[in-house]
């Protein structure tokens, strides 16, 4: 029963992670994290924060970015893109609202 099967092995495993990094170090713009403006998300998983881009085209523009995960001051973030900034988190107090 157990006799004649072989196993297929997975090729290239070790080559995805270089292409993967290879990829990334080509097309991310590295930015500093300048302040945390506050959560947002439906369960609060997504917190939006400013940063100042280092590299690029858009060297020293501060925009507004939704970061999933830790973050803080001062930490650097790799940006696929700096064209399109995140909106702004709607205030949960209304119009009259004190």
């Amino acid at each position: 029963m157990s006799g004649n099967k072989t196993q297929k092995q997975k090729q290239g495993s070790g080559s995805a992670t270089k292409e993967a990094n290879s990829l990334l170090s080509e097309t991310a713009v590295p930015a500093i994290v300048e302040g945390i403006l506050g959560r947002c998300g439906a369960r609060g998983e997504v917190t939006q924060v400013k940063c100042r881009i280092l590299q690029g085209f858009d060297k020293g523009k501060v925009m507004r970015r939704n970061v999933k995960g830790a973050v803080r001051k001062k930490d650097i973030l790799m940006l696929r893109e700096t064209q399109i900034e995140a909106r702004r988190i709607k205030s949960k107090m209304g119009r009259g609202s004190y």
